[in-house]
């Protein structure tokens, strides 16, 4: 078999084109296939579908390829141009890469498969041999056409978080859905606008599908929820993990208050007990056990803040709203009436905030998908050493934690 027709075979071509060439350059490591197609062909518009009479070729293009064993293989062609009457002069589609991709479609899968698996960007090229900028080219293709796929509705349960881009107050607000795990939108900060850019690609009657959101208690995401989904004060759920993580910082406000005055009178029992009051009592350890029960004895007022903490635990296995609203306004009185200064403050904030975590009853949703995937961007991020800039990052999100269909179309 001619390697021209061995080509033809392995690159899947079909008439009109055909294998005019294959050059093999061992000193540089590289297979270049040159491809033609015959004379007299007509050609379709690719916007309309219009068949048309050639025009004339556009500048010779190459494609990178699969390899053939060890050696870099590239595909050459002139890409005959067509003269729409309806939109102009055109390159028409050919079936081996997409409209201006440096890759074809078989070399492109590939790449995107190893991106997957690597998790990393620096070790996807080295083994694929491309570039920095051609591995990115391929990531943000393939995203763009993983989203132009997607189907134009929000998702009935949404979580809404934000994540940390670089070190400090530089964030970006993530949108995932709830039920299939799946980040849905990215938007630079954490302000109202953020969050806005994602439920204004949708009419109303898209948003009224929203049946609950889920976040903390951050105002700007609470404003701009309330603003444009329909009956959104019914539908905003507070995460119970953001209210219980508050609650755990009262407390721990408390040790440190305490664990001062205790100090100054050489009273040490405090030291390194840090965590044993962030832990739900059936979460912890057998062997710190006897600690905590020493401690909660001793009449310590860390022992009565976390005596608080573990009392509100169990609101959320309420199923009504209503007994779950007494059971909060009791916890109150009691927080409000001790002499625990962080405790009545951190009181005061689920006060403020008390019927959208409430809702929690009815919705039965928290933020743990989101908190799941912001741990999987902290992996991505981690293993890629961070990236070049935001827009990078923003990709990488989509790419990795998106569920979307990456892959160019078969041809």
């Amino acid at each position: 078999m001619k390697d021209t027709d061995l080509y033809f075979r392995i690159l899947g071509l079909t008439e009109p084109w055909f294998v005019e060439a294959v050059e093999l350059d061992t000193a540089e490591g590289r297979v270049d296939i040159r491809v033609e197609h015959g004379p007299g062909v007509r050609w379709f518009c690719p916007t309309c579908g219009r068949e048309l009479a050639c025009r004339d070729h556009a500048e010779p293009r190459v494609w990178r390829h699969l390899d053939t064993c060890q050696f870099k293989t590239f595909l050459h062609a002139r890409i005959p141009r067509v003269d729409c009457p309806e939109h102009g002069v055109l390159q028409v589609n050919v079936p081996w890469a997409e409209s201006k991709a440096r890759f074809t479609i078989l070399m492109e899968r590939l790449i995107i498969d190893v991106l997957t698996e690597c998790a990393t960007v620096t070790g996807a090229r080295r083994i694929l041999r491309i570039t920095w900028d051609e591995a990115w080219g391929v990531m943000e293709r393939a995203v763009r056409r993983g989203r132009e796929r997607k189907q134009s509705n929000p998702s009935r349960y949404l979580g809404v978080d934000e994540k940390a881009f670089r070190k400090g107050h530089d964030y970006v607000t993530v949108v995932c859905d709830l039920i299939g795990s799946t980040v849905e939108y990215v938007a630079d900060e954490r302000k109202a606008e953020s969050l806005e850019g994602y439920y204004l690609q949708f009419t109303k009657a898209q948003l009224e599908r929203i049946k609950a959101v889920a976040m903390d208690m951050w105002e700007p995401y609470f404003k701009a929820t309330l603003k444009h989904v329909p009956d959104a004060a019914g539908k905003i759920v507070h995460d119970r993990f953001h209210v219980m993580k508050h609650v755990g910082e009262a407390v721990d406000r408390v040790r440190k208050q305490e664990h001062r005055e205790l100090t100054s009178q050489d009273d040490h029992r405090l030291k390194g007990t840090k965590f044993l009051w962030l832990y739900r009592e059936e979460n912890l350890p057998d062997k710190h056990r006897p600690a905590l029960e020493a401690l909660k004895t001793a009449n310590l007022k860390v022992a009565k803040a976390w005596a608080m903490k573990e009392s509100l635990n169990d609101v959320w296995k309420y199923l009504s709203t209503g007994w779950a609203r007494r059971f909060v306004k009791r916890w109150l009185v009691w927080v409000n009436r001790s002499d625990l200064a962080p405790m009545r403050k951190v009181g005061g904030l689920i006060q403020r905030h008390l019927e959208n975590i409430l809702t929690f009853c009815r919705h039965r949703i928290t933020n743990g998908v989101a908190e799941g995937l912001n741990s999987k961007i902290m992996a991505i991020k981690r293993k890629a050493c961070g990236y070049r800039n935001r827009e990078h990052f923003k990709t990488a999100i989509y790419f990795f934690c998106g569920g979307l269909n990456l892959y160019p179309a078969s041809s």
